[in-house]
C-alpha cells in the first residue's frame, strides 16, 4: 500500500478493545498418489484479520465508527490498529525493555536497521516486521547498555526503522522495545447497522484486514 493511501490514524482503541481476530496463513496443500503431502505457502509473513463490530456497545459507538469509516473512505486508506491480545515487544502484562527483541547484529556499517519482533516455540521461530511502532515508545540498546532517544538514535514511527548516530560495532547485539500498532484497512466498503438490531443486542460485521507496508 502506498504511504499515500495510509493515514497515520489509530482506530479508537475504546473501540478495537473486545473485537475478535488475529493471524493467517496460506498453506497450498497438494495430496500425492502416495497419501503423502506436499505442502508449501506463498506468504512469508503472516497476515491478521479482525472484526471491530464485535467491540461495538452503544449507538454512541456506531457515530465513531460511521465517521472513521467515512474519513478512511471506506477501504481506500489505511490506518493503525491496536491489537490488544499482541501490541507489545514483550509480554502483555509486561514493560517495555530495550532488551525485549534482538533487532541486529552490529556490523561497523549499517547505521539504520528495522524492528522487528520474534515469536519462538521450541527450536523454532518468525521474525515479524514491525512498521507501525507507537510514538514515545521505542526503546534501543546496543550491547546490554540502553541508548539515548533523540542523542544516539531516531525512530521512524511510520516506517519502523531505526537510524543510529553511529553504526553500532561489529558483533554488537542491537536490542529493542516497543509498543506498535498494525496496519490495516476496512475489508469492506459497506456498513449496515440497525439501530433496533442493535438494541436487540446483535451487532454488525466490521471487517479489518492487514496491509503490507
Amino acid at each position: 500500500m502506498s504511504t499515500s493511501t495510509f493515514h497515520e490514524t489509530r482506530f479508537p482503541a475504546t473501540l478495537s478493545f473486545g473485537s475478535s481476530g488475529g493471524p493467517e496463513r496460506r498453506t497450498d496443500i497438494v495430496t500425492l498418489a502416495n497419501g503423502f503431502e506436499e505442502r508449501n505457502s506463498p506468504w512469508a509473513h503472516s497476515r491478521r484479520r479482525y472484526d471491530a463490530g464485535v467491540a461495538l456497545r452503544s449507538l454512541d459507538d456506531i457515530e465513531v465508527l460511521i465517521a472513521f469509516f467515512e474519513a478512511r473512505r471506506g477501504q481506500m486508506h489505511g490506518f493503525r490498529w491496536k491489537d490488544w491480545s499482541d501490541c507489545k515487544s514483550c509480554l502483555p502484562s509486561a514493560q517495555v525493555s530495550f532488551r525485549d527483541q534482538v533487532i541486529a547484529i552490529g556490523d561497523g556499517v549499517t547505521d539504520v536497521w528495522p524492528l522487528a519482533k520474534t515469536y519462538r516455540s521450541g527450536l523454532q521461530g518468525y521474525t515479524r516486521p514491525i512498521t507501525k511502532p507507537v510514538a514515545g515508545s521505542v526503546r534501543v540498546g546496543v550491547a546490554e547498555d540502553a541508548l539515548v532517544a533523540g542523542l544516539h538514535y531516531e525512530v521512524d514511527i511510520t516506517t519502523g526503522l531505526v537510524t543510529f548516530a553511529e553504526a553500532p560495532k561489529e558483533g554488537m547485539e542491537v536490542t529493542a522495545g516497543f509498543e506498535f500498532d498494525v496496519p490495516v484497512r476496512f475489508d469492506t466498503d459497506r456498513l449496515a447497522t440497525s439501530v433496533a438490531a442493535f438494541r436487540a443486542g446483535d451487532v454488525p460485521s466490521v471487517p479489518v484486514v492487514e496491509v503490507r507496508i
